[in-house]
């Protein structure tokens, strides 16, 4: 296919906004947008450093789909910027977890494709201690062999949870705790500051347009995520435990970007 230069230039200009600042009104770009063989090349640029460009109604966003992507959070970032001074990566590995089990909230144990409107902070406490406790029924050796499946360290991850301390879950500022409550809050305020979750008040949050599209294009695509989500919520449903047993390690790292957007929209 011949594509003019002045193609090229004006897809690339299109691709440049998105890596400076993650996301574009589609108003503003409209002329370029709709053009198909803008759009086709300038998803082209974006593959080309690991990303993909996706839309909602109103809105374009450039999102990282690789670790190696130069547009990805780093685990240093991310402890850093959203965590304790002394949190270790498995701090960030409980976020993710705390991240899929929220998701989990709204499209009732990923068994639906309609979201929920609102999950409360209670609720998605009460879903986390479910679920912890659900994998802390398996025997030791059953979470060792999901750990070669799956390449997540699910002992470990109880551990974690469980020593969160109760005893500060009615503490006044909850964000920076050691409390169950105040890390769900700190996972919140990252969701948050990547446009993902909307804080509606009075301890109800909602998904953004732009988390409906990520979660649509991977949390619920099998090919990405449904390994782990299947060995999550097993135990509630039985008949998937023989497809559980099929994930492998891709399926951690694709949990992995799939909350990630360009960290330069947080940036700007």
């Amino acid at each position: 296919m011949d594509i003019s230069e002045k193609t090229v230039f004006l897809a690339f200009d299109l691709y440049s906004q998105l890596a400076a600042k993650g996301s574009v009104l589609k108003a503003d770009v409209a002329d370029l947008y709709s053009d198909e063989d803008i759009r086709s090349l300038a998803q082209s640029f974006a593959s080309r450093v690991a990303c993909t460009i996706i839309d909602d109604a109103d809105a374009i966003y450039l999102i990282p789909i690789a670790t190696d992507s130069p547009f990805h959070m780093t685990n240093e970032q991310i402890k850093k910027d959203f965590l304790r001074a002394n949190a270790l990566n498995m701090d960030i590995y409980l976020m993710y977890l705390a991240i899929i089990i929220f998701v989990g909230c709204f499209y009732d144990s990923y068994t639906s494709f309609e979201p929920h409107d609102f999950v409360t902070l209670q609720g998605w406490l009460e879903k986390m201690n479910q679920r912890i406790d659900a994998l802390a029924t398996r025997s030791e050796a059953e979470l060792r062999q999901a750990e070669t499946d799956y390449n997540v360290n699910w002992v470990a991850l109880i551990r974690k949870w469980t020593d969160l301390d109760s005893v500060k879950e009615t503490a006044k500022r909850q964000d920076r705790t050691t409390s169950r409550v105040g890390f769900l809050m700190m996972t919140k305020r990252f969701l948050e500051t990547q446009g993902l979750l909307h804080d509606d008040g009075a301890g109800e949050f909602s998904l953004t347009e732009k988390a409906k599209t990520i979660f649509t294009n991977y949390y619920l695509e099998e090919r990405y995520n449904r390994g782990i989500t299947d060995f999550l919520y097993s135990l509630d449903h039985p008949a998937q435990d023989s497809a559980a047993s099929s994930g492998t390690s891709d399926a951690t790292n694709e949990t992995y970007v799939a909350i990630q957007t360009a960290n330069t929209e947080s940036e700007a």
